[in-house]
């Protein structure tokens, strides 16, 4: 009797801890429990091509890497994991762009069972959207999400399927749903003398295909909810059309001339280099795709060790914004880059308010956005720094690029990342981490309190610059 009372008291009591906990806890806490689960699998032997078991902490970095879909990895995805392993990572490359809740919730409406509030306002925090949407919004995000990998495989099938017959579907599958959550994780090794996609440079269909399933990925579901509701899509002169809102305004302008800029600063910078006996279009839909990939995804149809050392500094940069909020991507966000830049622009101006198209942001928003890029700075360099001393025989820049690839889960590597000491493979993975929760989220899952009453204090006034 007291047997029972003793585990019903305890049920009562997680259930109330779960309850209090917060739903940006239990997001970061979810991924803790994908990637320590991926370990486990990937660390047995039929993951294994060899059949033996994996090393702890080479199945810990993958199995990160591919749960915050970055796509470093310090073992060869075709030549050392199993069908079985490429499975296991193509399933947490999966559950990790979504969001592990996202997938909970998910099943929840499939089996027609209502959800609570705490399950609405966990949706709202994972897509970035607010709470009355999180319902419709997880329906499209799911229903959306596999169709648009369905038919990226589909598309790339037409390419690798008449190119090496039924050995092409698997990495087909395998590309499309890496592309679309922007992991950057490929099977393309089997190949000869392949590395990421290198025998595909120029490949309109296939360098296209993918571009386009790692920019919609990119863009967060809250834009492709309001595209979908605006009807972009129809005809200009369609009556039922509406005005996109503020946020997919901005996160579409600022993702366009991204992707401009990138695409033509890699054509200029790597023209006669990584580029050299291309034609033209070929280099134009190179640059391109590096651009797109560099910024969020981390598939590479050149080789990047190859690259100046001022194509590199400009791909830490991309790789260090990222994409758009609620979406696949890591980095700081796109966003937090447009209200970084509009604020210093007011600022210079004199302006004490921060306008953009006719909006203004809150006091909130702007100090936000300056605490993620300094926390993001700092995450990046303090890495680098780090891996300069556990690494002094590799070069500065080949480290920061690491560094940076890890907190924007771009996933590109200079070639450095098998070569780094273990210390620093597990400071890539904590690095992994944050960038795919966010530095101000992963912040808030381990300084939360509880809030006390706010008092009165005296303003202070200093002199700025």
């Amino acid at each position: 009797m007291r047997r029972l009372q003793y585990f019903s008291r305890t049920k009562r009591n997680f259930g109330k801890v779960k309850k209090a906990a917060a739903p940006v806890r239990v997001i970061v806490v979810s991924f803790v429990l994908l990637i320590l689960a991926g370990t486990f699998l990937l660390t047995l032997p039929v993951s294994s091509a060899a059949g033996s078991f994996t090393h702890p902490l080479d199945a810990l970095f993958t199995a990160t890497s591919a749960t915050c879909v970055t796509g470093l990895s310090v073992v060869d995805t075709t030549g050392h994991w199993s069908p079985f392993g490429q499975a296991v990572v193509l399933l947490l490359i999966q559950l990790g762009g979504l969001g592990l809740s996202t997938f909970a919730t998910g099943f929840s409406l499939l089996v027609h069972r209502r959800l609570g509030l705490r399950e609405v306002i966990l949706t709202g925090e994972a897509s970035g959207s607010d709470m009355p949407d999180a319902v419709s919004l997880l329906k499209l995000m799911l229903g959306f999400t596999f169709a648009c990998e369905l038919l990226g495989a589909g598309l790339l099938m037409l390419r690798f399927v008449p190119e090496y017959g039924a050995a092409g579907v698997w990495p087909s599958v395998f590309v499309a749903v890496s592309a679309y959550c922007n992991a950057g994780f490929d099977i393309l090794g089997f190949v000869p003398g392949n590395s990421s996609l290198t025998a595909f440079t120029g490949d309109p269909l296939v360098c296209l295909t993918i571009d386009a399933l790692i920019v919609i990925g990119g863009l967060g579901f809250v834009v492709v909810r309001d595209i979908y509701q605006c009807k972009l899509l129809l005809p200009l002169k369609h009556q039922g059309r509406k005005r996109l809102n503020f946020h997919s305004q901005v996160c579409l302008r600022a993702t366009c001339a991204l992707l401009a800029a990138g695409t033509l600063g890699f054509l200029l910078m790597e023209w006669g280099r990584t580029m050299e006996g291309l034609s033209f279009p070929a280099k134009l839909n190179t640059a391109l795709f590096q651009s797109v990939n560099t910024r969020t995804a981390g598939f590479a149809s050149v080789d990047i060790r190859a690259q100046g050392s001022f194509t590199k500094v400009l791909s830490v940069a991309l790789m260090f914004i990222g994409g758009c909020p609620g979406s696949t991507a890591g980095g700081i966000k796109t966003t937090t880059l447009v209200v970084l830049l509009v604020t210093v622009g007011s600022t210079l101006r004199g302006r004490e308010e921060s306008v953009v198209l006719r909006h203004r942001f809150a006091p909130g928003v702007v100090y936000k956005a300056m605490t993620v890029v300094l926390l993001g700075l700092g995450v990046v360099f303090a890495d680098a720094c780090a891996f300069t001393l556990l690494n002094p025989q590799i070069r500065f820049i080949d480290l920061l690029y690491e560094a940076a690839s890890a907190f924007g889960t771009a996933g590109l590597s200079a070639g450095v990342t098998g070569k780094l000491e273990p210390l620093s493979r597990i400071i890539l993975c904590l690095t992994m981490f944050i960038g795919r929760v966010g530095p101000v989220s992963f912040g808030l899952s381990i300084m939360m309190k509880m809030k006390t009453a706010p008092s009165i204090l005296p303003e202070g006034r200093m002199l700025i610059g």
